[in-house]
């Protein structure tokens, strides 16, 4: 395992070095800028029959590459002036690696899928046109899609992205153990101490009470719900963030939380693979964990109990203030032929209908951008069936508003992530959990000094 994390260190060391280094090729002086003075470039790809062709980069693996697939052939078919051709580039990584090969010139693809912790870097890079020009040009009504996740795409009020593939944390456990360990199955633990308790109650055996996959997105969200930054400069909306804000005490109540369980025995330590957590619950060996709200389906699928879903758990102290959006988002391509541009926006509008949306949620278990399409009826029977997704959707609309929710904006997260599954690691080795976040908050500082050199 801590071979496997050196490992993973090193290499988003290196990405993050080449992604500054993409920031120094670029007029990342303007928003959204870069190639001065040179919007569009060359003439559309058509096919044979005239239609203008534009190239979808995504990430999407599994069902959710079937569920695009899908609907990129059901657009396709639904107009004669456009064709979309989704391209599978690899994980997310890969193909933002590949995208600065061509960024910026006529070679790039109309649609680019990036994970949203890319946002702060493709804002700079001179590579994308923002979605807002559209949004403009158009009068579309960007007020009809789901709030909560337009707030981390906004930048400066000013939408640069679509948003689509949108996920949240969520606590999934065993209904089944509950009910064993004397718990109130329909209601599960809520605050931090509540956790502690539960997970004391539920170990039996092999099975622990409580985990979490070592991975960052966890701790952002765990400190956000208490309106705690991740960065400094209001997460990096108000401005450039300079240092880390998450040696807090909102940061530290979060390590020690699991210091306590680790030490106590009642947590499980299932690493950084999203499939061992999720085969460690559905084999009963922890009764609880937190998970991506897409999974919740695969939960359910593959767990010989009955599953409960329920919101993150927060701190004593405060009020609950909900969760940060993760997934990612698509982007429109500066320097490509304004008709291709105008394809791209065709398809990302006809992304956001009702009908595709309820498709897509109930195909892959995240969010639909368009509240809409939980009136839907096919939705409205799989809510009824397995109320569990109804769950997820309530968390992320009764997130409160601001900038710890709104999620942190800085170019080297992929670094800083790592930092803080360094310090995971290190603290269910036995090194202080204090000492252990401290020393993440300052990796995670020097990389953004060396990032904020750069960028000058």
């Amino acid at each position: 395992m801590r071979k496997t994390v050196k490992f993973m260190f090193l290499f988003l060391t290196v990405l993050s070095l080449a992604i500054l280094t993409a920031c120094t090729n670029s007029d990342s002086s303007t928003k959204g800028g870069g190639n001065e003075g040179d919007d569009t470039k060359g003439e559309a790809t058509k096919t044979e029959d005239g239609k203008v062709s534009i190239e979808f980069w995504h990430a999407m693996s599994g069902t959710g590459q079937t569920s695009l697939d899908e609907i990129v052939a059901n657009f396709n078919e639904s107009q004669e002036q456009y064709e979309v051709k989704a391209e599978f580039q690899g994980t997310y990584e890969e193909s933002l690696t590949k995208l600065r090969s061509v960024g910026g010139t006529k070679d790039a693809p109309a649609i680019t899928q990036v994970f949203e912790i890319g946002t702060k870097y493709m804002i700079d890079s001179g590579y994308i046109e923002p979605i807002q020009k559209f949004i403009d040009k158009n009068d579309f009504n960007a007020d009809e899609l789901e709030q909560n996740i337009l707030n981390y795409y906004k930048v400066d009020d000013e939408l640069y992205s679509m948003p689509f593939n949108s996920s949240t944390p969520v606590m999934i456990y065993n209904k089944d153990a509950f009910k064993e360990a004397g718990l109130d199955p329909e209601k599960a633990p809520e605050t931090f101490s509540e956790v502690i308790d539960a997970a004391a109650k539920l170990k039996k055996g092999e099975m622990y009470g409580f985990s979490m996959l070592t991975y960052g997105w966890f701790f952002e969200q765990l400190l956000a719900t208490q309106g705690g930054d991740y960065v400094n400069e209001n997460n990096g909306r108000t401005g450039d963030a300079t240092e880390a804000a998450f040696n807090s005490d909102e940061g530290r109540l979060v390590f020690e939380t699991l210091n306590t369980m680790n030490k106590a025995g009642t947590f499980g330590n299932f690493g950084t693979n999203w499939d061992d957590i999720r085969a460690a619950f559905a084999s009963e060996k922890v009764a609880m964990y937190l998970d991506s709200s897409a999974g919740v389906a695969g939960a359910i699928d593959t767990a010989p109990f009955e599953v409960g879903v329920a919101y993150i758990p927060y701190a004593d102290e405060v009020k609950r203030n909900g969760v940060v959006i993760g997934g990612a988002s698509l982007w429109m391509s500066k320097g490509i032929a304004e008709e291709e541009q105008e394809a791209a926006w065709e398809f990302m509008q006809y992304l956001t209908t009702p009908e595709v949306q309820a498709k897509w949620h109930l195909d892959t278990g995240y969010f639909a951008i368009n509240p809409k399409a939980y009136e839907e009826e096919n939705v409205k029977e799989k809510w009824a069936e397995f109320p569990q997704y109804k769950v997820t959707v309530d968390q992320l609309q009764d997130t409160v508003p601001g900038y710890a929710t709104q999620g942190a904006l800085i170019s080297v997260f992929p670094e800083s992530r790592q930092q803080i599954v360094t310090a995971l690691e290190d603290m269910y080795q036995g090194k202080d959990p204090v000492e252990a976040l401290k020393q993440a908050s300052e990796g995670t500082n020097r990389a953004i000094e060396v990032a904020n050199k750069t960028k000058k």
